[in-house]
């Protein structure tokens, strides 16, 4: 998947613009033209909110990934080591009874799930809120790009004033995408740390939680 394609909002407005810029008298179309190109927008739109609910996607599977392989196993060690339930194992272990061996499995069982849970809501829940700032910022640009094309259109259809509001437009043509392409840049390298980091796991599932609310932060400022 590009993650670029994801940050590369709307080239297309600039369709009209050359029109405008480069004709003195607008042509009969021109108007219709930039009808059309407002329906583009949204479905490029919608087209780079799917490219980055499949991005954030991936991320959660590589998180899902470091719980299974790294953070479960630590989680079963530290548990077989409290003194209750290694004393209960050791019966288990050496017990004939099904019935005894059923139950301890039956206690045990949901309790772990639990708390496997639990610290995938942790670990999940703030690239969820990620996801939703980002969209929520695309889908702002987008709306102003559509008022911005709405404009012009009214604009092509009145034939008026060119010279003097070209400039204007094209200065209100500049979507400003870098904090969206850095947000996406810094989830990418908070994954990778989580799941290729040498750092104490504990430390580094801090580490990403700490790391994913600080990019949200940024989002929001």
């Amino acid at each position: 998947m590009s993650r670029n394609r994801l940050t590369q909002i709307l080239p297309y407005c600039l369709f009209p613009l050359l029109l405008i810029s480069s004709c003195v008298s607008i042509p009969r179309e021109a108007p219709e033209l930039s009808g059309e190109l407002g329906k583009r927008i949204s479905a490029i739109e919608d087209s780079h909110i799917s490219l980055l609910r499949l991005f954030m996607d991936e991320k959660r599977t590589k998180v899902d990934d470091f719980l299974m392989k790294e953070w479960v196993p630590l989680f079963a060690e530290e548990l077989f080591k409290e003194d209750a339930i290694k004393k209960a194992w050791s019966a288990i272990c050496t017990s004939d009874s099904d019935e005894d061996k059923l139950k301890f499995l039956t206690m045990l069982g949901p309790k772990i799930q639990e708390r496997i849970n639990k610290k995938r809501t942790e670990l999940i829940q703030p690239l969820d809120e990620l996801e939703l700032t980002i969209e929520r910022k695309v889908r702002d640009e987008y709306t102003q790009a559509r008022a911005i094309n709405n404009s012009i259109t009214s604009f092509l259809a009145s034939a008026s004033k060119v010279a003097e509001s070209r400039d204007r437009y094209l200065n209100m043509l500049g979507i400003h995408d870098e904090k969206v392409s850095n947000a996406l840049d810094e989830a990418d390298g908070a994954v990778a740390e989580l799941v290729k980091g040498t750092k104490d796991k504990a430390e580094k599932l801090d580490s990403f939680i700490e790391k994913v609310d600080g990019i949200i932060k940024k989002l929001k400022e």
